[in-house]
């Protein structure tokens, strides 16, 4: 990849790329839908990644080539314009958010090129809004942790994107680390990584079905999740998130949410306890243990969150039957 996008830099823009900048997509283990709820997750960053070449452009004047989609943007920083709905939205959205915190940033020349899959759920434009943000870094020269790139990322899909994605997606592709899971709170964005046991593999299997993440359920959700908060806070005073319902609360306040508020937050509330017993266990090396909680949490996503697919449910079914497969889960 690294001599594909360098040479179709130098054919673009008729000089080499002063940086080249590689920024992985992410498979979440455990703890899904939990990040925006202000709980844990237990992603890992994957062997495919977003890739850009660049170079300042020495004014304001962003162009951007996608190489993957043979097609061309071109924005001018100082006059930021609304949403396209294109897949340009994603660098103009990052750039929009460096901004409005109060970055200077330089305009660039570049190329990006991709082989995260797009919709399969392994954050393909995650990768894209932290491999730009940090192309923009090293361009314009100002200093900002890796934290603080992820934030503006997320903030850069929120805002300007249109999709109320949590955390975790931009926090793995800018900290994970290669053979490790990444144990993530997403309150205090606390990382620890873990690595994985010997001789055990993670392997992505993908089931050929597409999503589209702003026209699909998923903001549908979150309202759901933020209804449940609201409600809970009139018998749970100070709760901020799903995060700080236990188990049994939920169970003892379920006769005031509606039933399907309620099976949303059960999710939620089981999976951020999976995430903790999932983080015992891989310190122990326990494999087994953490397999049986990816099932679980499949079963919850399928039946409590119902974001499952008939084609993901067998493929996962599949995989269960499978000899020295220890858990596997959408």
């Amino acid at each position: 990849m690294l001599t594909k996008i360098t040479t179709a830099f130098e054919t673009r823009f008729g000089r080499p790329p002063t940086l080249v900048v590689r920024a992985p997509g992410r498979v979440n283990l455990l703890g899904e839908h939990t990040d925006y709820n202000d709980g844990f997750v237990f992603p890992m960053a994957v062997d495919r990644a977003a890739w850009v070449a660049a170079t300042p452009s020495g004014s304001p004047e962003t162009t951007i080539a996608a190489l993957d989609l043979d097609a061309e943007a071109r924005f001018w920083l100082e006059a930021l314009p609304e949403p396209q709905r294109d897949w340009a939205d994603y660098p103009r959205g990052v750039a929009w958010a460096l901004q409005d915190s109060g970055f200077d940033l330089n305009g660039m020349a570049a190329v990006v090129s991709s082989d995260v899959p797009m919709g399969a759920g392994l954050s393909s434009s995650a990768a894209i809004e932290v491999a730009f943000a940090y192309a923009w870094q090293q361009i314009s020269g100002f200093e900002l942790d890796r934290r603080g790139l992820a934030l503006a990322c997320q903030r850069a899909e929120n805002r300007y994107v249109g999709v109320n994605c949590g955390i975790m997606d931009q926090m793995t592709s800018a900290l994970g680390i290669a053979g490790h899971a990444l144990m993530l709170d997403c309150r205090s964005l606390a990382a620890e990584p873990m690595p994985l046991p010997a001789g055990v593999a993670v392997v992505v299997a993908d089931s050929g079905v597409r999503r589209e993440l702003a026209t699909s359920e998923y903001n549908v959700r979150r309202a759901q999740c933020e209804q449940a908060v609201a409600i809970f806070s009139e018998h749970l005073p100070g709760i901020r998130a799903l995060r700080d319902v236990s188990p049994a609360d939920l169970e003892r306040l379920r006769g005031h949410l509606p039933e399907v508020v309620y099976r949303r937050a059960r999710h939620v509330v089981s999976d951020i306890a999976r995430v903790q017993e999932a983080a015992g266990a891989l310190r122990r090396n326990d494999v087994v243990a953490f397999g049986i909680l990816m099932k679980d949490c499949h079963v919850s996503l399928r039946d409590d969150y119902e974001v499952s697919s008939p084609e993901l449910d067998r493929l996962s079914e599949a995989a269960w039957e499978v000899p020295g497969c220890y858990g596997a889960r959408l």
